[in-house]
């Protein structure tokens, strides 16, 4: 069987997801970076991959996969990993948490979105951190809140990592790139301290994808 390979780039929050759901998963793959400063992603090359010009792709099985979620649901049913819980009500959650991150906090924090308003508002580098920082800052407080469920426990959801821990640390990640404070976020933080432990987190962080 083909290795499976990853068309991503290493500060991006969506191919982060993905790589943590390969390690989770045990899946070896091949990493090809498209350059997002270079434009790589808007090329003819990558456009085949993607029509949207977005990274992460997964080609794996024959198949060509693009969206993060519906990427690592994939991974989920075909690799026999557990990242979504058993129960309807426990997936409902998770997938909500998870969604929460990446369809509300992620679109408008894209750099091409955040391009275009700074364009149109003529705004500058200041605006920008504003910006991120504002967004960012919201959606995880909102996250926080979300986490006082009895349903979490060690990760977001019980005690073994899932689908919305794997949506929660890169955006932490872009948290701290951004200057946003969350240090007040004390279940946040303790889930985060507890993947901090876990390679397949450890090994799919931007620093190590950029070596």
């Amino acid at each position: 069987m083909q290795t499976p390979v990853l068309y991503d780039y290493w500060r991006s929050s969506a191919s982060y997801r993905v790589r943590i759901a390969l390690n989770l998963a045990g899946v070896e793959y091949t990493p090809v970076v498209v350059d997002l400063l270079s434009k790589a992603h808007k090329g003819a090359e990558h456009l085949k991959r993607n029509p949207q010009g977005l990274v992460p792709a997964l080609e794996i099985d024959g198949l060509m996969l693009t969206q993060s979620l519906a990427i690592i649901e994939y991974i989920i049913e075909t690799r026999g990993v557990s990242l979504l819980p058993d129960d309807a009500a426990g997936r409902a959650r998770v997938r909500a948490l998870a969604h929460s991150i990446a369809m509300d906090i992620h679109p408008v924090c894209n750099l091409s979105v955040v391009a275009h308003v700074l364009e149109l508002a003529g705004g500058d580098d200041a605006m920008r951190v504003a910006w991120m920082r504002k967004f960012i800052s919201q959606g995880l407080e909102a996250f926080e809140k979300y986490l006082d469920h009895p349903s979490t426990g060690v990760y977001c959801h019980g005690d073994r990592p899932g689908l919305a821990d794997i949506c929660l640390i890169p955006q932490i990640y872009n948290a701290e790139r951004w200057g946003a404070d969350i240090s007040g976020f004390t279940r946040i933080q303790a889930i985060r301290a507890a993947c901090d432990q876990i390679p397949g987190f450890i090994n799919a962080h931007p620093d190590k994808a950029n070596n």
